[in-house]
């Protein structure tokens, strides 16, 4: 094993997430870094072997970072998860997100917008690592569309396995429970 899956158990309990959605998602959680440590052993394999020429280690690499991403992006989601869902109105997050959005209510309707989107994937706040500012992006897959020279800073998940068994196709009641339940501490936690 090169990567040991975080325990997020301490979230169950959490308002508005099923004990059962939560096993389940921790449980595809675990899956990914599964994959991941087993194509990292496959791709070591094939580097000792000499056979980083050949169309098989080509196609293992580009499938890593769905894998790897898949492993990232549900650590800083469930890591964003767990806390009150208060926004904290003093400190950096709060003066970027004035600044870039107008206020926190613009932010708020930007980014649950984004969220109930057709479609599966990911809602991320970013936050430039060139210019400081901040933006929400939609991301289809965990390997692509990730915006370069950027740091996550808030992270929901609107894939299916993330609401479905608790809320079916009603996915803006799973983001009021999202925000219900934001940390935002860890959040201000990631600025750069």
């Amino acid at each position: 094993m090169f990567y040991q899956a975080k325990d997020y158990s301490n979230l169950i309990g959490m308002s508005g997430f099923s004990e059962v959605l939560l096993k389940n998602h921790f449980f595809l959680y675990q899956g990914y870094v599964s994959n991941m440590n087993k194509l990292l052993e496959i791709l070591n394999t094939m580097i000792r072997e000499g056979k980083v020429t050949t169309p098989e280690y080509a196609e293992i690499k580009r499938r890593f970072g769905w894998e790897w991403n898949g492993v990232r992006l549900h650590e800083y989601y469930f890591e964003n998860l767990g806390g009150d869902g208060i926004f904290p109105e003093n400190g950096r997050l709060a003066k970027l997100i004035n600044e870039n959005f107008g206020s926190f209510e613009n932010w708020v309707k930007d980014f649950k917008a984004t969220g109930t989107m057709r479609g599966i994937g990911w809602v991320i706040l970013y936050q430039d690592l060139f210019t400081g500012s901040l933006i929400n992006f939609w991301i289809n897959e965990h390997d692509v569309g990730h915006p370069s020279g950027a740091n996550p800073l808030l992270v929901m998940d609107v894939f299916e396995h993330a609401f479905m068994i608790d809320y079916g196709l009603k996915r803006a009641d799973y983001i009021e429970a999202f925000f219900k339940n934001i940390n935002w501490q860890e959040v201000e936690k990631r600025l750069k």
